[in-house]
């Protein structure tokens, strides 16, 4: 193990997180106003941006342990592959939408498709951020999983 290449690693986590969790909120945000070009309406441009940037925070909460807990597997077993963290992302996307839902709900919930394009937004951008290089500061020599000495 590499600690230098651990602790550039760690970081690319953190700003890939932060970094798709603004892009997921905009998404929704941009789709919730409508925001046309800034210089056709500012006012509605800036409530969207300041929306997407609150939501962020929101989301963030919510995810985070769920995330932490694929971004652990990805980096311990190394996969770096971008249908993994698209992926992981809609699941982590469309887990907290169903799980906030009411009960009586039968069959998938209305707003699930926007909710799983939101996660697959933040899995993309977190691959292009962290993900293509999970677990890299391992070395290249492979774990010895079977046990012997």
């Amino acid at each position: 193990m590499d600690g230098g290449k651990f602790l550039v690693q760690l970081l690319k986590i953190v700003c890939g997180f932060i970094f798709a969790l603004i892009a997921s909120s905009l998404f929704l945000a941009w789709g919730f106003f409508q925001a046309a070009h800034p210089s056709e309406d500012p006012v509605a441009f800036a409530t969207m941006v300041g929306t997407g940037l609150v939501g962020a925070s929101v989301v963030g909460a919510a995810a985070l342990v769920p995330a932490a807990v694929l971004i652990t597997v990805a980096e311990l077993v190394r996969l770096r592959g971008v249908i993994f963290h698209v992926a992981a992302g809609g699941g982590v996307a469309f887990l907290l939408w169903t799980l906030g839902g009411p009960a009586q709900v039968e069959g998938v919930r209305p707003g699930s498709s926007v909710a799983l394009a939101a996660g697959f937004l933040a899995g993309f951008v977190y691959w292009l951020v962290a993900g293509r290089t999970s677990g890299a500061w391992l070395g290249n020599s492979k774990p010895d999983l079977s046990g012997a000495d």
